[in-house]
């Protein structure tokens, strides 16, 4: 009897990161591979042009299937959720992306440290969605260049080398969504405010004053939500507060994983473990329920003194997403831009120039010293 495959990682054990395994399509004309055209929306071979359709159906990511999230951690998801990939880890920030197997050595794309591929498998649990590119390179580094141009005391060289470059490099960055029935009783106080006249002295003079007061009253009752597709980020690799700036995302764009939507692409695997991204959902789900039960209580003031919240019928996916990322080293510093590759949407490091700053100082001195001598004259 064949020994049984090693279980899904658990929220104990979270897994690795570890890149998709690099998808090839071989051009049927030429045998050239083909990637992946945002424009199109079809694989188009890189040498000769050969356009191939993808085969999807009609409802998009209405046909995407939860999975059991309790199954998960109890490590009993199907054989066919699961997937098997090869690692190549950045010596400098952690990332770990896929690499053609042909390819020994590059630049790793989230912070351009030179990469050597490794050979370290990993198994976790398979993307059920992905958002395909929308927006192809070009357009994507036009956005970067132009959202530079507006930033106030950037380095004039960094502006320059960035647009000059090399070109950016299209990832597939992995999320988890997660879906929930939520039942919350809650105890509190509903606060009424009526004004009361009260006498106080100004300059030595009683005056009337209207002063509000807040009469409180006990209350409970119970709220109910269903969480529908709360998006956690399961990547280390990038700063959450960019990634979580590129939004919104159209998740009715999604399609139903198929590798070909990866050619010509790279997709960095979950690093964020599935217990620690519902942990982040249920704080997102927590300050709803919070708003809810101040809704709910009513009045002009509420105070809340106890939630105590149900959650049942937990599910997730997880699904890729695309980002156009460029990295660039400038005098010994790495810039990271993002760009959204579906609204093309660009959030980044900032860079100031000390030399923008300073002369921007020296004319404002100079402008008030002028505004002073007209002044005095």
């Amino acid at each position: 009897m064949p020994s049984s495959p090693p279980p899904p990682p658990t929220s104990d054990s979270p897994p690795p990161a570890a890149p998709h395994e690099t998808h090839r399509f071989p051009c049927e004309q030429c045998g050239a591979d083909y990637r992946f055209d945002p424009k199109t929306a079809t694989l188009t071979c890189s040498h000769c042009g050969h356009v191939e359709k993808i085969a999807g159906g009609p409802w998009r990511g209405g046909a995407l299937r939860e999975l059991d999230f309790r199954a998960a951690l109890d490590r009993q998801l199907p054989e066919a959720d699961m997937e098997i990939t090869r690692v190549s880890k950045c010596p400098n920030c952690a990332a770990e992306v896929e690499f053609d197997p042909t390819t020994h050595a590059r630049e790793c794309p989230f912070c351009a440290t030179p990469v050597v591929t490794d050979t370290g498998e990993s198994r976790h649990i398979k993307p059920k969605g992905v958002l395909p590119f929308a927006l192809e390179e070009r357009s994507a580094h036009k956005a970067m260049t132009d959202w530079l141009g507006r930033l106030w005391f950037a380095p004039n060289g960094l502006q320059d080398y960035a647009r000059k470059g090399r070109k950016m490099e299209g990832i597939y960055v992995p999320f988890w969504t997660y879906d929930a029935d939520t039942q919350s009783a809650y105890r509190g106080e509903r606060g009424t405010v009526y004004y009361v006249t009260e006498t106080v002295m100004v300059d030595g003079k009683p005056q009337a004053k209207q002063v509000a007061k807040v009469r409180w009253r006990p209350v409970s009752g119970r709220v109910k939500r269903f969480f529908d597709d709360v998006l956690v980020l399961a990547s280390r690799s990038l700063p959450k507060r960019y990634t979580d700036a590129l939004e919104p995302w159209d998740l009715s764009a999604l399609e139903p994983y198929q590798p070909q939507y990866l050619a010509g692409f790279r997709a960095e695997a979950y690093a964020v473990s599935l217990q620690e991204g519902f942990d982040e959902a249920r704080a997102h789900m927590d300050r709803v329920i919070e708003r809810d039960v101040r809704f709910d209580i009513g009045g002009d003031r509420q105070r809340i003194s106890h939630i105590d919240t149900e959650v049942s019928d937990v599910t997730f996916k997880h699904i890729l997403l695309p980002v156009w990322l460029a990295a660039y080293k400038y005098r010994g510093k790495t810039y990271r831009f993002v760009v959204n590759g579906q609204s093309g949407r660009v959030q980044g490091e900032r860079p100031y120039s000390a030399w923008k700053i300073a002369a921007a100082v020296a004319v404002a001195l100079i402008l008030v010293g002028v505004a002073i001598y007209f002044g005095n004259q």
